[in-house]
């Protein structure tokens, strides 16, 4: 077995969801879950499947999403794994919807950090060990960064 890290490209104000699933129609029950639930953001998805053909397969309203989407599963090389980039909408507006899919088996990270994704490469392929999302932490909040954190949550319109 090796191990490699794997980065991750989130396009610029884009938030990205990785997860694992098991079904060749994940794709396009993702999109469902998507545009149900946040109808008027933009996304990407890819699906890498993990028997028959082996292909990654793509839904999504942005082409430049499904692009990019595409290109982070490929670079991973990992079965039954997920990729959803998405814009105009954070992953907590979508999260519940996606792990609601009755294919997704988990979710390993939604961010719009930098992304580097712990991959195991044996002979029949590659899988996901966890994924490092962002940075360390740098010490623990003041009452200023309390009172910073409360008012950006009410600014995005997440408290009153």
């Amino acid at each position: 077995m090796e191990l490699e890290t794997v980065k991750l490209g989130i396009p610029e104000n884009s938030n990205l969801i990785l997860g694992q699933s098991h079904f060749i129609k994940t794709a396009e029950d993702l999109y469902e879950a998507m545009a149900g639930t946040a109808p008027n953001s933009k996304f990407g998805i890819a699906f890498s499947e993990a028997s028959g053909p082996c292909l990654v397969r793509s839904e999504g309203n942005d082409p430049d999403l499904i692009d990019a989407a595409k290109k982070n599963s490929l670079a991973m090389g990992c079965g039954h794994t997920f990729v959803i980039l998405l814009r105009e909408a954070f992953p907590i507006n979508v999260l519940n919807a996606v792990k609601a899919v009755q294919e997704v088996c988990g979710i390993f990270c939604a961010t719009a950090n930098p992304v580097e994704v712990v991959v195991a490469r044996t002979e029949q392929g590659g899988g996901i060990l966890g994924v490092v999302d962002g940075s360390a932490p740098k010490g623990v909040e003041s009452e200023k960064d309390v009172a910073d954190r409360r008012g950006m949550l009410r600014k995005f319109g997440y408290k009153l």
